[in-house]
């Protein structure tokens, strides 16, 4: 799924992104570090992997959308 960076704070390798509907998701430093990435700037197109459905949806992967 793809996903543009919204917010990225560095020292906690967390941030949110927003889906392609608007609804922002959070991930944590785990999602992050498993996409290899070492920054993330707000505007940049994403790949994510999520598993869980509504309220219990979260993000496991966070990396760079390649063309």
């Amino acid at each position: 799924m793809q996903a543009t960076a919204y917010t990225y704070d560095p020292e906690s390798r967390s941030g949110q992104v927003l889906l392609d509907d608007g609804t922002p998701l959070p991930f944590d430093a785990a999602a992050f570090d498993a996409g290899g990435l070492r920054l993330l700037r707000p505007g940049q197109r994403v790949r994510i992997e999520a598993e869980g459905a509504g309220p219990e949806r979260r993000i496991t992967l966070v990396t760079l959308q390649t063309f």
